[in-house]
């Protein structure tokens, strides 16, 4: 157990860039939301070991597509998330921990651990940021004897969106309400949802993701000052990744649909061809020019702006700047039950319009995945 501290703060936001794989928040929300954790308290970083088996842990989150313009979501928003689903659940809530990292995502729950005297769990429903609620949720997605609560809280209160609901059933019914309900608020809101056991999050998470990030934060600052090359170079050496190609962005066809940002960016590959990236608010595939998959989620894929060195999001993500593309093998990462899960893929795969199960498990089923 150690406390989290504002230098924790820019590693977690710096690191976490790296998993957004492409979404994962904004920069300046995992900034303010990190530093008024360290601001209102000691928010405690905890191994899942340190912890009793029947201790309960919520995931903590924002919904929605990091494109979106018209959401607001506070700080309070965060807490008071956990506040309705700790007084609606029959047990002690002990913990928070997040469903995947990102610029903002890595420190979802720091805030309302802080204030409610909650600690923050190292482990993540995904080691990087993926599009729906349900590849987070560490297997229960397909679950239909589990009944969890989920609750959302937030909006913009200058146009009346503002929202606040708490709803009760199994996980796949209900992720699929509070997608809506992002939406209706204006495309982002906070949420909290899944009381856990540890002892389900020590068989189900992957563990130590937050100290991933964390430790590849710190290395990317320490190299800043040598420069963007140095910056990419170290995200290589520390995460075994590498960079995929490297040049102009040619066109970007991108568009929010229901909470979702859906489309392709096509780049310059460094060698006369080109690359397409398949988004569903993260980058979830990339194929060749001639239409061959080279690497998918849950690999993590990122790219980074060569200007400065640090990775850039689909929503910052312009026609005719240059960036670098990079990604991590899955071997090379730890992975929960919810990437293992294939009922998480159709819906995924209906909106790109694109395989992804087939490549993800690579012929391997979900037991040797």
């Amino acid at each position: 157990m150690r406390e989290l501290t504002i230098e924790d703060v820019k590693a977690a936001v710096r690191g976490g860039a790296v998993f957004a794989a492409g979404g994962g928040g904004w920069v300046d929300h995992g900034l303010e939301m990190g530093g008024a954790a360290v601001a209102v308290g000691r928010p405690k970083l905890v191994s899942v070991d340190e912890l009793p088996d029947d201790a309960i842990i919520i995931t903590c989150t924002a919904i929605g597509a990091p494109a979106g313009t018209e959401w607001e979501m506070w700080g309070v928003d965060y807490i008071k998330a956990v506040q309705l689903l700790m007084e609606r659940f029959e047990g002690k809530v002990v913990g928070v921990m997040t469903p995947q990292n990102g610029m903002s995502s890595t420190t979802n729950g720091w805030l309302p651990a802080a204030a409610l005297g909650l600690v923050v769990v190292d482990a993540t429903g995904d080691i990087r940021a993926h599009p729906t609620g349900k590849m987070g949720s560490m297997g229960l997605a397909s679950r239909t004897d589990y009944e969890t609560i989920q609750v959302v809280v937030g909006g913009r209160r200058d146009t009346g969106s503002y929202l606040e609901l708490v709803v009760k059933g199994t996980p796949g019914k209900t992720s699929n309400i509070l997608r809506t309900a992002s939406d209706m608020s204006g495309g982002f809101i906070a949420s909290a949802r899944h009381p856990i056991p540890a002892s389900y999050i020590k068989q189900h998470a992957a563990i130590g993701g937050i100290s991933i990030a964390l430790d590849l934060g710190k290395a990317m600052i320490a190299a800043e000052a040598d420069g963007p090359e140095a910056i990419m170079d170290t995200v290589c050496r520390e995460t075994k990744g590498r960079i995929l190609g490297r040049g102009k962005v040619l066109n970007k066809n991108v568009n929010y649909s229901g909470a979702f940002d859906i489309g392709t960016i096509t780049m310059e590959d460094g060698q006369g061809g080109t690359l397409v990236l398949h988004v569903m608010n993260e980058y979830m595939a990339v194929d060749d020019g001639k239409g061959k998959r080279l690497t998918t989620f849950p690999d993590v894929i990122t790219t980074f702006d060569t200007q400065t060195g640090l990775p850039i999001s689909v929503g910052f993500v312009r026609e005719d700047m240059e960036i670098a593309l990079f990604a991590i093998d899955k071997r090379h990462i730890p992975l929960s039950s919810s990437v293992k899960d294939p009922t998480v893929y159709p819906e995924v795969e209906k909106a790109m319009g694109i395989e992804l199960s087939k490549y993800a498990f690579d012929g391997m089923t979900a037991l040797e995945f």
